[in-house]
């Protein structure tokens, strides 16, 4: 036999309602924090712009095979269109006819960031650096990912260690030359 609870004098739905009232009142007010941005603007202004901004030194591209440049730039134009599922499809292509091509590497890592997947984005960040230059671009922007993606797994301290090994990829000419 079931126990009935009683609640006084008010009826149920009352009860339910006010309830309902107090957490949508509740969720009304919350904001995500700001470092929780949208990660396609924080691979653009976190990973790729301070990078590029970076690249006056020297830069090492490796060669690419025709068919994996055309799927590159389907990724991007996938990318930009806000379609990571497709652009990561068309990257593990490009990584089947190459897979140690650091740039490819990186991008599928920056892909990676953008769906909040940052285990996979930092395995590939640290996969393209494993195989990629030393210095360039494409460094600083394997640096810059691994320290999003560690900070995002609540690895403060290996972030800022990241941090500091981006700014070591630029290698700029001396002046002079």
């Amino acid at each position: 036999m079931a126990k009935r609870i009683d609640t006084g004098s008010a009826p149920a739905g009352l009860i339910t309602a006010i309830a309902s009232a107090f957490l949508l009142a509740a969720c009304a007010g919350w904001s995500p924090p700001p470092s929780a941005g949208a990660p396609e603007d924080e691979v653009e202004t976190r990973v790729r712009e301070p990078a590029r901004q970076d690249s006056a030194g020297v830069q090492v591209f490796p060669l690419q095979n025709p068919a994996v440049k055309e799927l590159l730039a389907d990724a991007d134009a996938a990318e930009t269109a806000g379609d990571y599922g497709q652009a990561a499809v068309l990257l593990e292509r490009a990584l089947r006819i190459q897979p140690r091509d650091p740039e490819l590497l990186q991008s599928m890592a920056e892909v990676q960031l953008q769906m909040k997947d940052y285990e996979q984005a930092l395995s590939f960040a640290v996969q393209s650096y494993d195989s990629g230059p030393r210095v360039g671009e494409i460094c600083s922007r394997n640096w810059r990912t691994i320290g999003v993606a560690r900070e995002r797994l609540g690895d403060h301290a290996g972030s800022a260690e990241a941090a500091g090994r981006a700014s070591r990829c630029m290698n700029t000419r001396p002046p002079g030359l």
